[in-house]
């Protein structure tokens, strides 16, 4: 009986801690004045930190695009080796990977006058007391020595816990330790 409790007791806390951290954050860049020359776009990303997992929202006129540039077009103002070129009025950028990220408008004197954004895709904390993970190291999926795939659980604020694993969880605790 009291192996049950324990196992119920760290189903709970996995399950809190996990769902704790499922949240990605959507962020409108530039707030309610969204992509546009008027938005203080500085100011907007000072002191927002940016994990994987987390949505940039551009909303802008028609005059605006929005394209994603290397270090270099940033600096520059410069789209023309752009990794990305939007003119929709209202793109989603998913942020996928660690690493800088660089987004100007298209229109070199908008960038010039600061529609320029800079964000550093951080990978998400780990859970308290859970070890830290080598981001260099870490394992991807790969397949075992008996040829199964495997499957690796990370640390990710964005990782989502469906009522059915949440479920699963439960009834293995109760089969196993009842």
């Amino acid at each position: 009986m009291a192996q049950a409790r324990v196992a119920l007791a760290l189903c709970v806390l996995l399950v809190h801690g996990v769902a704790r951290r499922a949240e990605a954050v959507s962020y409108n860049v530039g707030n309610s004045a969204g992509w546009d020359l008027s938005a203080d776009i500085p100011s907007w990303v000072d002191g927002k930190t940016f994990y994987v997992g987390d949505v940039l929202v551009f909303q802008y006129s028609k005059y605006n695009t929005l394209d994603e540039v290397d270090e270099a077009g940033f600096g520059n103002c410069s789209a023309a080796n752009a990794l990305l070129s939007r003119s929709d009025g209202n793109t989603t950028v998913p942020l996928t990977a660690p690493g800088d990220r660089y987004f100007i408008c298209g229109n070199q004197l908008y960038c010039l006058g600061g529609m320029k954004l800079h964000v550093l895709v951080n990978l998400p904390p780990a859970p308290a007391g859970a070890p830290q993970a080598n981001p260099v190291a870490a394992p991807g999926p790969s397949t075992d020595d008996a040829g199964m795939p495997g499957l690796f659980f990370g640390g990710s604020h964005q990782t989502t816990v469906g009522p059915v694993l949440v479920t699963w969880m439960f009834a293995v605790a109760a089969v196993l330790f009842v």
